[in-house]
């Protein structure tokens, strides 16, 4: 067994991982920075 058979994935399916979890950290920090302040204060 070659040590590099773990890693067969295709590198776009990493690539899209990335982005979606990005995206998703986005999303969190968004919400954080300005929605709860909004709605707390409206």
């Amino acid at each position: 067994m070659d040590a590099l058979d773990r890693f067969d994935e295709p590198p776009w399916l990493a690539a899209v991982a990335t982005t979606i979890s990005y995206g998703l950290v986005l999303l969190v920090v968004f919400l954080l920075l300005f929605v709860v302040p909004y709605a707390l204060l409206s």
